[in-house]
């Protein structure tokens, strides 16, 4: 590590907060599935900062047109009308197929926004008392690190000395559908899932568990909500992760890929009355729905159909995790995964993830460790098979040495 790297780390760890815990590498490029630290090397980006950069770094058409939008109109607040925002309405919902829309900043803040859209329908339209909305929820969720949120967490390390929190949600496991028919009330407003939890490790539900849970949630009058912000737009090989089980949700969280990483971009889709209950002065955000962001999002989904991306990642994602399932090493739990979003899990015995995932960097590929022992693997959808099997030697020669 040269002196230069270690002034930039060593000046983030002076002046910045300690809540995160980056792999040593300071990087200064980004194209396509690659990016350069300030050294010069080249990586293979198996993060793509969490499926943010799914189109690929600095994709030229996104590129083009945040700066023609930057040289025309960035931001006018929603105090006005803009030329950019009824645009992306009405592509967003043709492509998702939703009738309303309301544009956010970030995956967290459309978390947020969907939790009082839905309290404020079971109020309103369901008749739930008020004060008594209850919304369900899974063990080792992840849905973001607001205040709001980590009171509904599972994971003691988000929790830990940030209460007192808000009351109304009921936690269940993960995949259970007998659980969630026995945790539902009159009271219930909404289930709130990840259809693959991601930052738990890529945890996939059992097949026709969602079959299942809309089925719960329409014979009880509650609102699924899927939150979609790092499954959606591709990253499992279809457009939303949904279409697996062939069901469809009350509520759509959209956040990451919908800007291609160019700017923070997210929205709450509803295909109902959820959204209608909000009236001018009860919810609201300076920077959502601004022209930027519009036209960065109108150009991160319009590449991301044109130029086949959703398919490739079901192409590459099959090729992806059959490689991962041919190594064959003692230091290998699990490999699972849909589309680009994959996991490599270790045994316990095998040393901390993250041990890998440095080994890996030294390798040219940046992943990242989660939960310990886990590998999370999610490149751009633009990768080729090419670059697939490049990664996967690499991986190979990795995960059959020893690190414990």
């Amino acid at each position: 590590m040269s002196a230069s790297v270690i002034d930039f780390i060593a000046t983030e760890a002076r002046f910045g907060a300690r809540n995160y815990e980056p792999i040593g590498v300071v990087l200064s490029r980004g194209e396509g599935v690659w990016v350069w630290d300030t050294e010069g090397n080249r990586y293979l980006d198996c993060l793509s900062a969490y499926s943010a950069v799914s189109q690929g770094h600095c994709h030229p058409k996104i590129l083009a047109a945040m700066v023609e939008q930057a040289h025309r109109l960035t931001l006018t607040s929603r105090a006005f009308h803009n030329d950019q925002l009824a645009l992306f309405y009405e592509e967003i919902a043709a492509l998702t197929g939703s009738h309303k829309v309301l544009p956010m900043n970030s995956g967290a803040e459309a978390v947020e926004s969907a939790i009082k859209s839905v309290r404020k329908w079971g109020y309103e339209v369901k008749g739930v008392p008020d004060g008594q909305a209850e919304i369900i929820v899974c063990a080792n969720n992840f849905h973001g690190r607001t205040l709001g949120v980590v009171g509904f967490s599972t994971d003691p390390e988000t929790r830990g000395h940030f209460g007192p929190f808000a009351p109304g949600f009921k936690v269940i496991p993960f995949g259970d559908a007998a659980a969630l028919a026995e945790a539902i009330n009159p009271n219930t407003v909404a289930f709130l899932i990840e259809p693959i939890q991601g930052e738990a490790g890529v945890v996939i539900p059992p097949a026709g568990y969602f079959t299942e849970v809309r089925e719960l949630c329409t014979a009880n009058n509650v609102m699924l909500v899927l939150d979609e912000i790092q499954t959606g737009l591709g990253r499992t090989g279809k457009l939303l992760a949904e279409e697996h089980e062939g069901i469809e949700a009350d509520v759509t969280l959209l956040g990451k890929a919908l800007s291609g990483g160019f700017y923070p971009v997210s929205a709450v889709l509803s295909n109902n009355d959820v959204l209608g209950t909000l009236r001018p002065g009860q919810h609201g955000s300076t920077f959502g729905g601004n022209p930027l962001a519009c036209a960065v999002a109108r150009a991160a989904m319009r590449v991301l159909v044109e130029e086949g991306m959703i398919e490739n990642a079901a192409r590459q994602g099959a090729r992806f995790l059959e490689g991962l399932k041919d190594i064959r090493a003692n230091t290998i739990r699990d490999v699972r995964g849909r589309g680009l979003m994959l996991a490599v899990e270790l045994h316990p015995e095998a040393g901390r993830a993250r041990r890998y995932c440095e080994a890996l960097q030294a390798k040219g590929i940046l992943a990242k460790d989660t939960h310990e022992h886990t590998i999370r693997i999610a490149p751009p959808l633009v990768i080729t098979g090419d670059q697939v099997d490049w990664a996967l030697e690499r991986f190979a020669a990795i995960l059959t040495q020893d690190f414990s």
